[in-house]
């Protein structure tokens, strides 16, 4: 049976007025963009818990269970393409380097089927690499809906396997700077810590025991009277890395809506940008570097709080 492609987790609470009736046509008309057929598959994969195990697609829901997708079949949505604006930094027949604004969701995915950066490209660029398939194409690597910033874009799937596997040997240099709550007195640092899906909220990322390696690397830019601008330099490319390591060590990422209780603007998200990255090309194997100057709120903001 052939995966279909996934995105991040869905939870729901069966309420008191909810029908009770098979879990799978239950979840069907819950998310009517989901097939019965689809969901079926996802519970079979033991991708459909229960108050947290696994369940068989005749099950009946109850008030108060919490059904959660461990991962959301996305496969049946139809992309189309967009006219939106596209900051593009560098393009020639392999590769292209685009400057995603913040509030821009670099793939669909349930709740953002549109507005995308993918279906930006699918408007302007007349050929994307089919390695991640249909819904990611192009997509090499990516970054948070609201972290700016550069990302590598491959236009075949050459480009995409070489890409690909310099990431995954740990040489693609990624800069990014990002402003944090509280004072850092040393100059540098490295936090190396294992990150996994968080067990009491699936849709936050977490330092867990049996998580995937995470190593960021920081130093001190400058500090302000209860910030500090930071310089991270990822060595994995972990979901939510920089934002989780710098919460846990104490050091939340500035405006975080997720991992910072503290806010400073509902317009914008964590004050986070990838300013930087480098790549060897995959066919004239010269190494590429392009780095991008921070977006005009975050850059503005930081006037108003230097001293």
């Amino acid at each position: 049976m052939t995966r279909p492609e996934f995105e991040e987790a869905l939870e729901y609470v069966v309420t008191s007025t909810d029908e009770c009736q098979r879990i799978d046509k239950f979840i069907a008309k819950l998310y009517p963009q989901f097939s019965r057929t689809l969901v079926q598959k996802a519970i079979m994969e033991n991708m459909v818990l229960v108050n947290g195990n696994p369940i068989i697609s005749h099950y009946l829901v109850q008030p108060n269970d919490v059904i959660v997708f461990m991962d959301v079949p996305i496969a049946e949505m139809n992309l189309t393409a967009e006219n939106i604006p596209l900051t593009i930094v560098y393009e020639d027949d392999d590769v292209l380097i685009v400057d995603k604004p913040t509030g821009m969701v670099v793939h669909p995915a349930p709740g953002s089927y549109e507005h995308t950066l993918v279906n930006a490209l699918l408007y302007h660029i007349n050929s994307l690499s089919s390695v991640n398939g249909k819904i990611r194409p192009g997509i090499v690597h990516r970054i948070d809906k609201d972290t700016s910033g550069l990302l590598m874009v491959a236009k075949n799937d050459f480009s995409h396997m070489v890409l690909a596997a310099e990431l995954a040997e740990k040489v693609t240099k990624r800069e990014y700077i990002a402003l944090v709550d509280g004072l850092i007195s040393n100059e540098k640092g490295t936090i190396d810590m294992p990150i996994g899906r968080d067990t009491k909220d699936r849709k936050r990322m977490a330092v867990v025991e049996n998580g995937k390696n995470a190593v960021t690397h920081f130093s001190v830019l400058e500090r302000f009277a209860d910030k500090t601008l930071i310089k991270c330099v990822l060595e994995t490319g972990r979901t939510h890395q920089i934002r989780v390591h710098m919460a846990k060590i104490g050091f939340p990422v500035t405006n975080d809506p997720v991992y910072n209780k503290h806010h400073i603007d509902d317009e914008h998200g964590q004050f986070l940008h990838a300013a930087t990255i480098g790549f060897t090309h995959p066919r004239s194997q010269q190494f590429m570097e392009f780095s991008t100057p921070l977006p005009l709120y975050f850059a503005e903001y930081l006037k108003t709080i230097r001293i």
